[in-house]
């Protein structure tokens, strides 16, 4: 109990006097050590890179789970150390009471067959919506919270050891300081008394032996500043190289940055290619007729003004869907001449001979830098560079 009572007296006082210390120190009435401006620099690009860091960590977990009490059961499963529960995902929970429906108003009636396709869709987005949020938990949000909960804590530690061995360097200062005046004050009311030796030799052997006892003083505040400075330049040092280690997270961070947006490209993509296969099988039923003989109101397909991009079809048996195989509206249709041959670089481009005649168009969204080529039956992207437009 003794022990523990120093140990918390001992606590205080240092409290205490570190306090003293800055306020001082804000009053401009203290000596304060200086970090070079280096070192500053770092200190601040450290800071930024937390702040940032903790900013884009908690904006992409709101992205990704966009309810706040599943966020929090999330967090409490993460803090207890347990897997949290497989959620399903809203598209697969709407998909499945879409199917249900379809089940009880009857597959084979067209809302029936209508609800049957957007419901399998409905959970393919799902799926690939699991598939996007899983994969940013691990290769993004997981580098991050490493950072916040590692790096960090390791660098807020060494950085409150160097404000202490600060403090210490400050305080040594001050009191080599102080011993130094009361030393040369001691010294001179010395010299001053031989004069008055038969009046007050008393007073003249007291002021030497102060003297005697200052010297000692300056001698011992000499000792524990040079061991103050030593062990702030030691702990400027660790911290030093903890900041300059801040490059290489950016580094990883660029990485998981990459990722992260290739995992969100690929969920878009496969969005886009569920979106435009339902598209086409929702041509194929009929519209505003309950006969399932009657041919459909309108046969044509709703435009699709994403951009064309390749993604493998859900199901292995099944031919990877070309966009450019559906109808699109046609604008600016015209013919062109092929400047140079061009080799198709895959099923979306059309390839080129020089000097063959085609016709050109282009879709709503396309790049601009693109064109919808036709010869014959056979269509697909061609560069415009490789076009003469004619007129």
């Amino acid at each position: 109990m003794d022990f523990s009572v120093k140990k918390l007296a001992s606590g205080a006082g240092v409290f205490f006097s570190r306090a003293v210390q800055f306020t001082q120190e804000n009053l401009g009435q203290a000596e304060k050590t200086e970090l070079d401006a280096h070192f500053e620099n770092l200190l601040t690009r450290a800071d930024n890179t937390k702040n940032w860091t903790e900013k884009i960590l908690h904006q992409t977990e709101v992205l990704l789970q966009p309810s706040p009490s599943a966020r929090v059961e999330e967090f409490l499963y993460e803090k207890l150390d347990r897997k949290a529960p497989s959620r399903v995902t809203t598209a697969e929970l709407l998909g499945q009471y879409m199917t249900e429906a379809a089940n009880d108003f009857g597959s084979s009636t067209p809302y029936g067959q209508t609800l049957m396709k957007v419901g399998e869709t409905q959970k393919h987005l799902g799926t690939a919506e699991r598939d996007f949020i899983h994969s940013s938990a691990i290769n993004f949000l997981t580098p991050l919270r490493n950072f916040l909960e590692g790096d960090w804590k390791t660098i807020s530690k060494e950085r409150r050891i160097l404000q202490n061995r600060r403090l210490d360097l400050d305080a040594c200062k001050a009191r080599l300081k102080k011993a130094k005046a009361a030393e040369a004050k001691a010294t001179l009311e010395g010299d001053a008394l031989p004069d008055f030796q038969e009046t007050r030799p008393r007073n003249y052997i007291l002021s030497a032996s102060a003297s005697a006892l200052w010297s000692d003083e300056v001698d011992k505040a000499e000792h524990e500043l040079r061991v103050a400075q030593t062990e702030f330049d030691r702990q400027a040092e660790v911290t030093r190289l903890l900041l300059e280690a801040i490059s290489s997270t950016h580094v990883n961070h660029l990485r998981c940055l990459h990722e992260f947006a290739e995992a969100q490209a690929t969920y878009f993509a496969q969005s886009y290619q569920y979106m435009v296969d339902l598209q086409k099988q929702l041509g194929r039923f009929p519209v505003g007729n309950t006969d399932p003989a009657s041919q459909p109101l309108s046969t044509s397909t709703p435009p699709a003004t994403l951009p064309v991009l390749q993604v493998a079809s859900s199901n292995p048996g099944e031919a990877t869907l070309n966009p450019v195989e559906v109808a699109l509206p046609v604008s600016g249709t015209r013919k062109a001449r092929a400047l140079y041959d061009y080799e198709a670089a895959d099923s979306t481009e059309l390839a080129l001979s020089a000097d063959e005649l085609i016709t050109v168009y282009s879709l709503p969204g396309m790049d601009p830098d693109w064109l919808v080529g036709e010869r014959g039956n056979k269509k697909g992207k061609v560069p415009v560079t490789y076009l003469e437009l004619l007129s």
